[in-house]
Formats: C-alpha cells, sequence, structure tokens
C-alpha cells in the first residue's frame, strides 16, 4: 500500500533519540525591582515550583492574549553548528528590572521586559562545532550583601557555556566581574579527568546559595568506561574560588558509599554526573541533586553492584557539599534512566500535617515524593523483582524500587499484540518486529538478541520536570511515550556492524573498556511511526496529597506532519515543561508541532493556543512587567534532536492594552 509522503517521518525521525518554595527573605532579592517581577529563578523559585502567583491572565480572558514582541537572538546569524545539534531550551528569568536568558552559543541578553528591546548583551564566543548538543537552559543571578547597592557587580549574573566556562556578570551592564576567577570565568573543565572536545559540557543554570554558586555538568553518554568524573561544585560567589567538591563517585575507601562499590569499579567509573537542574532550600542548608547513570549506560558489568549515589536524588548541605542523605530510583542503571528532571520542593498534606517533601519525576514515568528532612518516601515504595541478565559478565539488580502511590504516568508494558499501525499490514509488521525482541517489562536489561526498553531513556519526563499549583494542590507533568530497542554487539563484531549499519534513526556507541558495543533505535513502523499505541506525548494532572490521577490528554497534534484524517488525538513526543499560575492555568509548548498552548489546570481543556515560529522546547516563564501587564514568554528555537524547526526567537504574549 502507498501512503502519502509521511513528514511523520520528521514526526519521530530525529525527535526519536532525544536525551533533565522553601526559600528564605534573602534568597529572593529580585521578585519585584525597578517595576518588573515574577520569575527570578529558572525553576521560577529556588525549588522549581514552576508556579507563579500572577492572576491577570485567567481562565476567561486568556484566549485574548497576543503577541506584545518578539526578538532573535543573533545565533543563527553567522557559522552556527549543524541544525542536528542546536537546542535553544532556555527560560528567562526577570532580575533588576531585566529579562535574563542565554542562549545555545554561549551568549546572554539583556531585555526591556515590556518592549524586548535590548539593553546589553554578553558574548562568550564559543568556537566550532565539536559538541554533539549546543544548548543553556538558564542564568542565575545573586546580590553581594557586602557591596555598595548600585556598584559594579554588587548584583552579579552566573552563566555557564556550552564549552563549561562560568562566568560572573555585572547585572546592570554585562560586563565581566574581573574579581570572579580569571578576568570574570572559571574553567570548569578543570580536574574533572582526562577529556575530549565532546566528554563534558554544561547545560543547566548555576545555582545559589548563600555566597556560593553550585554547578554539575553534562557528560557524554556511551562512549567509555573512564569518562569524565560528575563532580558537582561549589564556588565562591564574589573570587570564584573553589569552596567544595563532590563526586557521586566514591573514590576513597574513608567515604561512606565506597564498601558497597568494586574497588577497580570506583577507580575508573565516570559519570552519574548532574546534567539535570539542581534544587535549593536555603532555610535548610541543602541543595538537591539529580545524578545520572554511571558509564556506560547499558553494560554495567565493569561497575557491579546498586551503583550508589548514581540515579539517585542526593541531598547535599549547601555550605560545605557533605551528604545530608540520599535516595537512589534506579539501581545498577542499564536503560540511561538518568535522573533527568529539577527536584521539586513542596509539600503534602498527609494525616493533617503539612509535610515539606521533594517530588522527583523521573524517566520510567515514576514520580518519588520523599521527607525533605531525610530522604523517606512519603508515599510507599516497594522493591520488586526485575528479569536477570542473560549477558555474560553482567550481573543486574535483582529488584528496582516502584512507587505504589502516585501510579506511574506513562504506559510500562508494550506485547507483541498491542502493536500499533495504520494499516493492518503495518501493525502486522510492528508486531512481527516486537516478537523478535526480549520483551520481560519494565527494567528488562539490554540482550544480544535486542530487548525492548520501555519507556526508553526519552522518557517519561524529561527535564521539563513538574508544575506544582500549591493552592489547587494539583501537580502536572508532560511525558514522551516511545518504545526503543537495546541490543548490545560483540567487541569483535561492533566496527564492521557499525560501519554496515548506519541509518537515520539508529545509535551507535562503543562503550569502550567493556566487552559490548551498543545500538538504539526507535522501535518504528515502516511508515516511520511509534509501533507503541499513541498518544506519544500527554499531559498529567495529579492530586499532589492523594497522588490520584486528575486528567491526563493527549499533548500535541499532528495535521501538518501527518496529511492523513486520524480519528484520535495521537499527542507528540516532547521537550520542554509546563508553568501553572494563581488562576489555574497551565501554559506549556514542548510538542514537536511547535504551538504554545493553556489548559485549564482543574479540567485539562485547552483553553487558548498560538503557533511559534519556530520549535517551542524550552519551558515557559511570567512576569508582571514595569507596565503593570502579566506576560508569559518563551524561547523558541528548535531542538536539534527532536526535529523541530531551527530558529533563535523569543516571543511574548500579553492582554491587549496601553
Amino acid at each position: 500500500m502507498s501512503v502519502p509522503r509521511f513528514a511523520a517521518q520528521a514526526l519521530v525521525a530525529l525527535l526519536l533519540v532525544l536525551p533533565a518554595g522553601s526559600e528564605t527573605p534573602q534568597e529572593r532579592p529580585d521578585t519585584r525591582v525597578d517595576g518588573a517581577s515574577g520569575w527570578p529563578f529558572y525553576g521560577g523559585d529556588a525549588g522549581g515550583l514552576r508556579y507563579s502567583p500572577l492572576a491577570a491572565i485567567d481562565r476567561g480572558n486568556v484566549r485574548d492574549l497576543e503577541r506584545a514582541w518578539r526578538i532573535r537572538t543573533g545565533d543563527l546569524a553567522a557559522d552556527p553548528p549543524p541544525p542536528g545539534q542546536m537546542a535553544f531550551q532556555a527560560t528567562p528569568i526577570v532580575a533588576g528590572g531585566l529579562l535574563l536568558l542565554p542562549t545555545p552559543l554561549g551568549r546572554v541578553l539583556a531585555l526591556d521586559p515590556a518592549t524586548g528591546s535590548e539593553r546589553w548583551r554578553f558574548d562568550a564566543t564559543v568556537v566550532g562545532h565539536e559538541y554533539p548538543e549546543y544548548t543553556s537552559r538558564g542564568v542565575a543571578t545573586w546580590v553581594d550583601p557586602r557591596r555598595v547597592p548600585g556598584s559594579p557587580c554588587a548584583r552579579r549574573v552566573f552563566a555557564a557555556t556550552v564549552d563549561s566556562r562560568l562566568f560572573a556578570l555585572d547585572l546592570a551592564t554585562g560586563a565581566r566581574c574581573a574579581d570572579f576567577g580569571r578576568d570574570g570565568q572559571v574553567d570548569l573543565r578543570e580536574g574533572v579527568g582526562e577529556l575530549r572536545p565532546w566528554d563534558y559540557a554544561t547545560s543547566s543554570p548555576p545555582v545559589v546559595a548563600g555566597d556560593l554558586v553550585i554547578v554539575g555538568s553534562a557528560i557524554g553518554d556511551n562512549q567509555r568506561v573512564d569518562a569524565p568524573r560528575g563532580v558537582v561544585r561549589a564556588w565562591d560567589a564574589r573570587t570564584g574560588a573553589l569552596r567544595w567538591s563532590w563526586d557521586p563517585i566514591p573514590r576513597s575507601p574513608e567515604e561512606p558509599a565506597y564498601a558497597g562499590w568494586d574497588a577497580e569499579a570506583a577507580r575508573r567509573t565516570g559519570a552519574a554526573n548532574a546534567w539535570a537542574p539542581l534544587s535549593v532550600d536555603a532555610a535548610r542548608d541543602l541543595v538537591f541533586v539529580p545524578t545520572s547513570s554511571p558509564s556506560p549506560d547499558y553494560f554495567g558489568g565493569e561497575r557491579p553492584g546498586d551503583d550508589r549515589y548514581a540515579n539517585s536524588v542526593v541531598a547535599l548541605r549547601a555550605s560545605t557539599g557533605e551528604i545530608a542523605w540520599s535516595f537512589q530510583v534506579v539501581h545498577h542503571d542499564l536503560w540511561d534512566y538518568d535522573v533527568p528532571a529539577q527536584p521539586t520542593l513542596a509539600s503534602v498534606r498527609r494525616g493533617g500535617a503539612e509535610i515539606p517533601v521533594v517530588i522527583q519525576a523521573t524517566k520510567m514515568g515514576h514520580l518519588f515524593v520523599l521527607n525533605r528532612d531525610t530522604g523517606e518516601p512519603v508515599f510507599p515504595v516497594e522493591e520488586r523483582p526485575v528479569p536477570a541478565s542473560d549477558v555474560p559478565g553482567e550481573s543486574a539488580s535483582p529488584t528496582q524500587p516502584f512507587p505504589l502511590v502516585p501510579a506511574p504516568f506513562v504506559p510500562q508494558r508494550l506485547r507483541p499484540e498491542d502493536a500499533w499501525g495504520l494499516t493492518p499490514w503495518d501493525r502486522w509488521r510492528c508486531r512481527k518486529r516486537l516478537e523478535r525482541l526480549r520483551i520481560d517489562g519494565i527494567f528488562t536489561p539490554p540482550s544480544l538478541r535486542g530487548t525492548l526498553v520501555y519507556p526508553a531513556h526519552t522518557g517519561g519526563a524529561n527535564w521539563g520536570g513538574v508544575a506544582i499549583d500549591p493552592e489547587r494542590r494539583i501537580l502536572v507533568v508532560n511525558a514522551t511515550n516511545l518504545a526503543f530497542e537495546v541490543r548490545l554487539i560483540p567487541r569483535s563484531e561492533f566496527e564492521s556492524e557499525r560501519a554496515g549499519g548506519a541509518a537515520l534513526l539508529r545509535e551507535y556507541a562503543p562503550q569502550a573498556g567493556t566487552p559490548f558495543g551498543m545500538l538504539r533505535e526507535p522501535v518504528l513502523s515502516p511508515f516511520k511511526l511509534p509501533c507503541n499505541p499513541p498518544p506519544w506525548g500527554t499531559l498529567t494532572a495529579l492530586s499532589l496529597d492523594s497522588g490520584d490521577v486528575l486528567w491526563q490528554r493527549p499533548l500535541g497534534t499532528v495535521p501538518d506532519l501527518v496529511p492523513l484524517p486520524l480519528p484520535i488525538e495521537l499527542g507528540l513526543p516532547n521537550l520542554g515543561g509546563p508553568i501553572a499560575t494563581a488562576s489555574g492555568l497551565v501554559f506549556i509548548a514542548a510538542a514537536m508541532d511547535g504551538i504554545l498552548r493553556a489548559f485549564d489546570i482543574e479540567t485539562g481543556e485547552e483553553l487558548w493556543s498560538d503557533r511559534l515560529p519556530a520549535g517551542g522546547n524550552a519551558t515557559p516563564m511570567t512576569y508582571l512587567g514595569p507596565d503593570g501587564r502579566q506576560y508569559v514568554a518563551l524561547a523558541a528555537g528548535g531542538h536539534g534532536k527532536l526535529g523541530t524547526r531551527r530558529g533563535d526567537h523569543v516571543v511574548a504574549w500579553a492582554l491587549p492594552g496601553s
């Protein structure tokens, strides 16, 4: 059967290789300055609540939203990296009467919040095209209480670039703070091991705790056992001096977790880094760190055991870097199930008590709700038996942690008889493809014959995380729902298979230092559509206190991608996140169709939408402008791996008015 040119190929192509409230008053110095207020941190507040108390835009008038301004950052003006390597994921913040945001190529822009006109720009001059992904999700600000207000660098902007330089800039002018590091910058690549250009980057924003600026890192997956060290480090916000460093892999017998590691593995293994955004609870002197898998992702024979502190939420003392507690969400990761999202600080009501918690969204579709003081689960979590590995040299964990509440927000089971297709023929082809894979449910280890990984490394949740309305007690999370095949290839066969097996969506990785290379590719029909049933992207609302699902709906539509009338909403894979407002709205773009939408948080009804000039694979924000109007702003520049439209736009919307 001939099918009209499926730009659905574009739908899943490129996309399918996606690669995530407790402040003291002193920690929120910029919530209302020079008439602009409302979003002083990447996640709305230091705990990543992604909630705004602004309510001028509400469920009754949101349909009247119109574009207030639009600018171009200039990232595409001269010699940008190839489209597949660019991802504009930034969420702006408001500080000192300015809208501040980074760009993928190392620029920081300061804009007038009401007009979008440029007040200043800083250019770190990131050169070359060697990084697999160019992105920067946000910046942070800090007020130095020792300096005279208004003096140079009394208020600082901290920005980290993809080539891992940390800059301190004067908030008023964008000039470098010369007393920070060397001429206003610190080289984050020093002290993390042997590096190649593509090994080590920085993608998420720094966080500030007291007089420290704290930074994680993004490390290339699946390249080699001895990947760079995934250290989290704190630098003096005034001088740039290193104040503490925490390595998620214990290197010394004196460290408490060292006994759980093989000595040689602890010496060689890298990564377990925190590439997703961190959160800060200043009152408790805690910084919450979401860690990734140790190197490499899909074979763990060189790192036996649970790999403690990897794939975990770790609470560190912000002032010292000492571990307060940790909770591991995946033991001995073999699926690239990094902890991808910012730990969200909220509170839940249980038994008449208000319990401060950390809520962690995961790629598996699990939400872990942990006591913020102890790390103990507030909702029950049980260790369940999971499939064993059949690969020589591998010893998978016999159990994995499963939250009983909330229930998973994505499907975790796919059988051959569940195969989906537009026609009986492609559904049959999908079923045959699934029948040849090892499928024993979630946490089935990679195999030599090929294993179905579902949910995949794309999520479930990814770096967009969750948004919480603390008044209505509702949590909202977006998710991708796709199936992948992962196959281990014996070392002696790897290079020849890789040389002969190139394809658009097929990813080979060497996993040097292990007996096996790796192949990873989406499970697609002959029409290049997912073999798992839709929706392929969802938005879900849950009760914050009970964990019950309140509603779930597909996120994203496909009329531009699939030129056929389809009787169901398919939803689309997505990257980016939601925000919530006091008026009962959820704003989110994220999906591949390049549309910003507003939903009713209580019902899931779509109330408004606007098509973007480029892919909207970032998290929006909202603020009160100096003119007294509430604005919603979003970076619209596309995402190379997702295959959405490329651009370098920032767009703001407001209600009509002077």
